[in-house]
């Protein structure tokens, strides 16, 4: 990863939070890669156990409506990258090849206007968190600097959805590192021995992992070099298996102007 790239993004992230009056939040990132993307909207689906992914959180009401469309439908881009692991990159909603992959969802979004749809899944190794899809009125395929900032917005992503997972808060000072750090080899390792010592799927052994590293202020390295070495042994507790809301969360501007 780019360090300067990731400085970046986390600097948009943190930008669009301090807008909010909050610490950095799912809400901020996708509001933030929507801005950085050009895109209408972008939005957050959590992937569950069973391969099925709810949409979470979205930049905006449009994005909010086309998180639901592809949940209800049950079919779109976002589904294909949970399912695959891999990027899903449909520059164009309208062409014949979308249409016979996702009939109903490519439909529905070329009559709302939307031209292209990019989901990323949101994860590492094992560990499959979730898919961002960002949403662009305009046709064609993401320009390659966009295509990477995208890709440094899903690890940032990654270590807010873990955080939220656990419901543990966000230091905003070392959110660049424990991004690097998630896709270690070392962490890859102690997120499947917390999986089995704990009973937990993959994705909640590494969102312990990550809760663990903020409440003691140890580095995540740090966490899985001790848990590999024997010298920590993490224990369940209550946020563990916890389950998380279905329906998707998005700003409201009224809501907002009514707060302010």
């Amino acid at each position: 990863m780019d360090l300067d790239r990731s400085a970046k993004v986390w600097r948009a992230i943190k930008a669009t939070a301090r807008s909010d009056g909050a610490p950095p939040t799912l809400l901020s990132a996708v509001r933030a890669c929507a801005a950085a993307l050009s895109a209408i909207g972008a939005g957050f689906a959590v992937a569950r156990d069973d391969g099925i992914w709810e949409p979470l959180v979205a930049s905006d009401p449009v994005a909010g409506e086309l998180e639901e469309l592809q949940f209800s439908l049950g079919e779109g881009p976002s589904g294909d990258a949970v399912l695959s692991g891999a990027p899903v990159l449909e520059s164009d909603l309208a062409a014949l090849g979308a249409g016979r992959r996702w009939p109903m969802f490519s439909a529905a979004a070329t009559q709302r206007d939307i031209g292209a749809v990019f989901a990323f899944p949101v994860g590492v190794g094992a560990a499959r968190v979730g898919v961002l899809a960002v949403y662009r009125r305009e046709r064609g395929p993401l320009p390659v600097d966009l295509l990477q900032d995208a890709l440094v917005y899903s690890d940032a992503v990654l270590v807010l959805a873990l955080d939220d997972r656990t419901g543990v808060g966000t230091d905003p000072d070392g959110l660049i590192t424990a991004a690097f750090t998630a896709r270690r080899a070392e962490v890859h390792q102690a997120t499947g021995m917390v999986a089995a010592q704990l009973g937990l799927t993959v994705t909640d052994a590494l969102a312990r992992l990550r809760a663990h590293a903020y409440s003691s202020g140890l580095s995540l390295q740090d966490v899985a070099t001790g848990v590999m070495a024997g010298q920590l042994r993490l224990e369940i507790d209550a946020t563990d298996h916890r389950t998380k809301g279905t329906g998707s969360q998005h700003a409201d501007p009224e809501h907002e102007e009514e707060d302010s």
